[in-house]
């Protein structure tokens, strides 16, 4: 079910310039900054090793501070830094052997764990966000468990999809009461993930209700971080959410009329989407390039040899720049529909504008109207409501 994606929403990252380094005294020799939070704790097995704080950039990885364990696996972690943000501690230098800790100033952390599973099941105390992190790092260990353990077995890609949002259901309920909860908590910068459209499936499947809850931690995290990065990200992030969300309510309530496609087919004659009006329609956004939509191009051969003699129809647009490429794909793929077109301008075609959408295959379903009903569906969705359909 994946897309071939050209680009796709943006989504929350650490993105934080550092301004300082650390230090185990009060204040940086350097820099002379006070140190304004301090990370202790205890790591079994690890003794002698380094432990740093790190945090993204657009310059790269910055180091915050660092410190080496004693022969125990006690250590002491002191610095400063401009404000709330995601930071990861890094144990023995390893990036993979790490853990995300949503630091804000003046914050007083006490983790423990192990060596052998630092990543996974390290304990967080002393803060307002140690105990929803420490729910998180379990209920997301479990889901990665049971992903690596149930997905290899299952080779449909539609029912992986299914089943990997089955799997993932614990932790999004998790995210969406906590951050229901206590919106202007630190950890929700971390759970915000799990309640945001995906890539792979935009607004299909997705619960509204999330929309008021990522209102509701946006509000908070601006009253309470007015000056975090991470706030003002947090905003534009949902205001494009919003925007793209009201979008495709327009794109699937049945009140908006598909915009008129007049392009040519591999013959060189013009055709039109609304001379289609009448039938149900598939619009189907397609290119010989793009693997992803010759995978699924059998699944809707077989829709269209199913239900044409219902009043189904295809019209498929390709985003090629290559004629030969374009006809070559129809004819092995076996698109035995009539309705094929394309301006051959691949991305810079205005339809990718006009139809709003970013990545192919893409699909926008009509009514006999000519109005637009769903966006997006592809599989076992796409055959549901094409039945639907075709019942009025």
């Amino acid at each position: 079910m994946m897309q071939f994606i050209k680009s796709s929403l943006i989504v929350i990252t650490a993105s934080l310039l550092i301004t300082s380094c650390n230090n185990n005294n009060q204040i940086d020799e350097k820099t002379g900054l006070e140190n304004n939070f301090k990370i202790v704790g205890k790591i079994s097995g690890a003794g002698n090793e380094k432990i740093s704080l790190e945090a993204q950039s657009q310059q790269g990885i910055i180091h915050v501070a660092e410190a080496t364990l004693d022969e125990n696996g006690t250590f002491e972690l002191t610095g400063n830094i401009p404000g709330f943000g995601i930071y990861s501690a890094v144990l023995g230098g390893n990036a993979r052997n790490a853990i995300i800790i949503p630091l804000n100033v003046n914050d007083q952390v006490t983790i423990n764990g192990t060596k052998e599973t630092f990543s996974t099941e390290t304990k967080f105390e002393g803060t307002s966000w140690a105990k929803p992190m420490n729910q998180y790092m379990k209920l997301f260990n479990e889901f990665a468990k049971q992903q690596m353990e149930q997905m290899p077995k299952i080779k449909d890609q539609e029912a992986q999809l299914k089943h990997f949002l089955e799997l993932k259901k614990p932790i999004t309920l998790f995210a969406q009461k906590q951050i229901n909860k206590d919106p202007s908590n630190p950890a929700n910068i971390v759970l915000v993930n799990l309640i945001m459209p995906s890539q792979e499936m935009g607004f299909s499947g997705w619960d509204s209700k999330n929309l008021d809850l990522l209102r509701k931690m946006n509000q908070a995290y601006s009253k309470t971080y007015p000056d975090s990065p991470l706030s003002k990200m947090l905003t534009q992030q949902i205001v494009m959410i919003e925007t793209e969300y009201e979008n495709n309510r327009r794109y699937t309530s049945g009140e908006m009329d598909a915009p008129e496609i007049t392009l040519p087919n591999p013959q060189g004659t013009e055709l039109k989407l609304s001379n289609l009006k009448g039938k149900v329609v598939l619009v189907d956004f397609w290119a010989s390039w793009c693997a992803p939509c010759r995978r699924e191009n059998p699944n809707v051969v077989r829709l269209y040899k199913t239900y044409n003699n219902q009043g189904f129809e295809v019209f498929s647009v390709s985003l090629d720049e290559d004629a030969t490429a374009w006809k070559a794909a129809i004819e092995k793929d076996g698109l035995i529909w009539s309705n094929h077109v394309s301006d051959l301008k691949g991305w810079q075609t205005p339809l990718t504008q006009v139809y709003g959408f970013q990545s192919i295959p893409h699909t926008v379903l009509l009514n006999r109207e000519g109005k637009i009903v769903a966006v997006g569906l592809r599989g076992t969705e796409l055959e549901q409501k094409l039945i639907e359909l075709l019942k009025k």
